[in-house]
């Protein structure tokens, strides 16, 4: 597995997959050459030792050169498809690696309540997210506490596709504090008919390092954990 941090170990990282990617494109030449040289060899000596009074016609020889330019050209486009493929690879892990320090949005319902940085007689959450499937008349966000009951209902009102930030102030449905800790969010929408609406709760996290695995491109969050880069809902 590969970790790309804002460091220059990340330039070693990328020229190390771009040498693997050489590296198979390579490969893949020297096997095709080995194909088209074991085809040639088999066809000339298919015709050398042809039956003088039977010979090979002209629509079988041409036949046979029509299998050589079709493997070839199968060849050929699996070795572009490896180059490119290994060119997106590089890519992703360029662009991955500038997200080391930014504050992510992704899929998940847990928020943690604290005092504010600005104010510290004050509550505050981490901000947290909806990803709305289709345009909604209603979004409600409920907030839990640790036992599952709700302190804390949103009224979002009506919401256009798409993700947004929401920020809960820490305080309950009769305006008291709540306690610091973790909580969790539910959340419900309904469009113009009262039919629900797929949305989908994003929790916050913070990314300190983007590794390149077997499944691909992961982020890590720290304490919100690891989440692949298709995971990602929003850049704050």
């Amino acid at each position: 597995m590969t970790t790309v941090n804002n460091n220059p170990g990340s330039s070693v990282d990328n020229a190390a997959a771009t040498a693997a990617m050489n590296k198979a494109n390579a490969n893949t030449k020297d096997l095709t050459a080995e194909t088209q040289d074991r085809f040639l060899n088999l066809l000339v000596t298919q015709l050398q030792n042809q039956d003088p009074l039977n010979p090979m016609d002209n629509a079988q020889v041409t036949s046979q050169m029509a299998q050589l330019s079709t493997v070839n050209g199968i060849n050929q486009l699996n070795n572009t498809l490896l180059a490119l493929s290994g060119q997106m690879d590089v890519s992703q892990s360029m662009q991955a690696a500038n997200l080391i320090g930014k504050e992510v949005l992704v899929p998940g319902n847990k928020i943690s309540l604290g005092s504010a940085p600005d104010d510290p007689t004050a509550k505050e959450s981490t901000p947290f997210g909806v990803d709305i499937m289709a345009p909604a008349t209603k979004v409600v966000v409920t907030v839990l506490d640790a036992s599952g009951k709700a302190v804390r209902q949103i009224e979002l009102g009506p919401q256009p596709v798409g993700v947004m930030t929401v920020q809960w102030d820490g305080k309950d449905d009769g305006g008291l504090p709540m306690a610091d800790g973790a909580y969790t969010i539910q959340v419900a929408a309904m469009d113009a008919d009262a039919n629900p609406v797929s949305v989908e709760a994003l929790r916050y996290g913070k990314v300190s390092s983007v590794a390149y695995s077997s499944n691909g491109l992961r982020l890590d969050l720290g304490l919100a954990g690891n989440y692949s880069l298709l995971d990602l809902r929003k850049i704050m």
